[in-house]
């Protein structure tokens, strides 16, 4: 099952936001063919790597892609994208929008000659005060409020040790695609979909956080109690950590029950879910005391027995061995001629109980030759470009 299958997706991205979004889509069966300048995508040399060009952060985000390198300083390449554009569905970009009309790629310019192209510009900002402005990872999350909650809840003032920002948006870029795809069959038309990082993320942590700010005068400040509660964290046992959530009314009066303390649970502070996001910080506090007189075993035994969501805290090089996902198949495996084994995390959607295999991630330059030739160039055509230098072939898509 491909339920993406026949849509055919540029895309001109790089690093993680765009290239995320675009693998989302080929999870799903679109044919996305990645368009990279002759020194490819920085991520093929971040991390560690069994060749050159192919590093663990570019695995990550780029699998069941094929590349097309273009020099797109050299006209004859800005000509090749344009054969290659007449082909598309989707063309992404995560381009400054000041770079675009030196290439031919502006939306204007794109949308009157394709009508039905979807036009998808991952940007960091909407047209506005910060427009043009760079944006990265770390730089959003600290603009858009993360960092501070990291220090609202007691912490430094840090970043959380995830690219939060990078993935959370590459997501929205990928509904929102498939939501101008949608329109397009009813309308026939195509859609300029801008995707910024900065306004996506700021509604990201608002969901929660915006709280009393949602009236007008305030009745709060911003900020969720129960998520912010500097005991908010994985309980510490006798010996390890639990991740135990009693949320309701009969959790609570289960957990004290246990322990043996049942008075608490009639304590008026944590009787019912508006008194404890009120109290929540000296709830956890006291529980935390109670959990930390017995093991981990202890408690996932218990929290089985008494219906109370808990679980153990995993490591993450412990996950490939985790029995659901080994169950489910979550994690494959390709076998690469020259690299060997090769361990992707899989699609976690199935549709009609399948789902979509994963597929190595491109050489660079690996589907140079035959994307160029689908898109009608002739063989000495292609030839004369990769001469030039305004296109490059990975030998191994030299027959392809």
């Amino acid at each position: 099952m491909a339920p993406l299958k026949g849509l055919r997706v540029l895309d001109l991205s790089s690093v993680i936001f765009g290239p995320l979004a675009s693998q989302l889509l080929a999870d799903y069966g679109a044919e996305v063919v990645k368009i990279e300048p002759p020194e490819g995508d920085s991520t093929r040399h971040t991390g560690p790597a069994r060749e050159d060009g192919m590093a663990a952060m570019f695995l990550g985000a780029n699998r069941s892609k094929q590349s097309v390198v273009l020099d797109l300083k050299q006209p004859a390449a800005q000509d090749a994208l344009q054969a290659l554009l007449a082909t598309a569905d989707v063309f992404m970009h995560s381009m400054r929008p000041q770079k675009l009309a030196a290439l031919g790629v502006d939306p204007g310019t794109l949308r009157t000659r394709f009508p039905r192209l979807v036009y998808a510009s991952l940007l960091g900002f909407l047209p506005g005060p910060y427009a043009g402005r760079p944006a990265y990872d770390d730089v959003v999350q600290g603009m858009s409020g993360l960092a501070d909650l990291m220090a609202r809840q007691g912490s430094d003032t840090r970043y959380l040790p995830t690219i939060a920002a990078d993935k959370t948006c590459a997501h929205v870029a990928a509904h929102a695609i498939l939501a101008a795809l949608w329109q397009r069959e009813r309308t026939g038309e195509g859609a300029h979909v801008e995707v910024p990082m900065f306004e996506s993320m700021v509604g990201f942590n608002l969901v929660e956080h915006f709280y009393g700010q949602h009236f007008e005068p305030p009745l709060s400040a911003p900020g969720y109690p129960r998520v912010l509660a500097p005991w908010r964290r994985p309980y510490r046992t006798a010996d390890g950590h639990v991740a135990m959530m009693p949320y309701t009314d009969l959790h609570w009066q289960r957990f004290f029950t246990e322990v043996g303390a049942p008075q608490h649970a009639a304590d008026p502070r944590f009787v019912g879910i508006a008194n404890r996001t009120r109290h929540i910080a000296e709830l956890l506090e006291l529980a935390g005391a109670y959990v930390a007189r017995e093991s981990t075993a202890h408690w996932l035994a218990a929290c089985e027995r008494l219906e109370i969501p808990a679980a153990p805290v995993a490591r993450l090089d412990a996950l490939p061995q985790d029995p659901h996902l080994a169950a489910t198949g979550f994690f494959e495996t390709v076998d690469d001629s020259a690299m060997g084994l090769l361990r992707f995390p899989g699609t976690p959607v199935r549709f009609d109980g399948q789902r979509q295999p994963v597929a190595l991630p491109p050489r660079l330059g690996q589907h140079t030759r035959a994307q160029l030739a689908a898109a009608g160039l002739a063989p000495q055509h292609i030839q004369a470009l990769i001469d030039q230098g305004a296109a490059r072939s990975h030998p191994t898509g030299d027959t392809a």
